[in-house]
């Protein structure tokens, strides 16, 4: 088993600029994650959304729970995280996935600039940022530490969405990394 560490809260912090860096607007798909049962991870290079479904392969719809009535929430159908935030926490690339995201984006998804209701082209798809906020959970902390729990849930973490934002599918279609992740006015 490979060995790794959780960063200091003075490392992370150390990071904090170049995340601040991150685009506005025409950013990057940098990570597709399928997560085929729970607490597994297939990275992919390429993917397809559609409404009914989220990211095709995953297992949101079929974990279910969410609603009232034990069906899946459309409002958390698709998680998104900052990749530079990602990379930062998890001190190795083949350590991203962990995170436990569908989509990486090199963009700034702060609520200033990605408040919900927008809606963001990524490929042929088109997702809509969502109310319900993402937070680090006990998962999360366990693979990244205490530490990076509490700088993505921090003021200004939570403030930069550092943990991530949670999307709906509103237009099926295919995408790949690499592919622009554009606001649409």
């Amino acid at each position: 088993m490979a060995s790794f560490r959780h960063l200091t809260r003075e490392e992370l912090e150390r990071g904090l600029a170049h995340v601040l860096q991150s685009p506005e607007n025409n950013g990057t798909l940098e990570l597709i994650v399928k997560r085929p049962e729970i607490d597994q991870r297939e990275s992919v290079t390429a993917g397809r959304l559609e409404i009914e479904h989220g990211l095709v392969g995953d297992s949101w719809r079929s974990r279910g729970g969410d609603m009232a009535d034990g069906s899946a929430d459309p409002d958390v159908q698709i998680t998104i995280m900052n990749s530079r935030v990602v990379a930062l926490v998890a001190d190795d690339d083949n350590r991203r996935e962990l995170a436990g995201d569908q989509l990486y984006l090199d963009l700034d998804l702060s609520g200033a600039n990605l408040p919900p209701g927008t809606k963001l082209a990524i490929g042929d798809a088109i997702i809509e940022v969502t109310e319900l906020p993402h937070t680090g959970c006990r998962k999360f902390a366990d693979r990244f530490g205490r530490d990076a729990t509490v700088f993505v849930n921090s003021g200004l973490g939570r403030k930069q969405n550092f943990r991530g934002i949670n999307a709906r599918v509103v237009q099926s279609g295919d995408l790949k990394v690499g592919d622009v992740a554009q606001k649409l006015i």
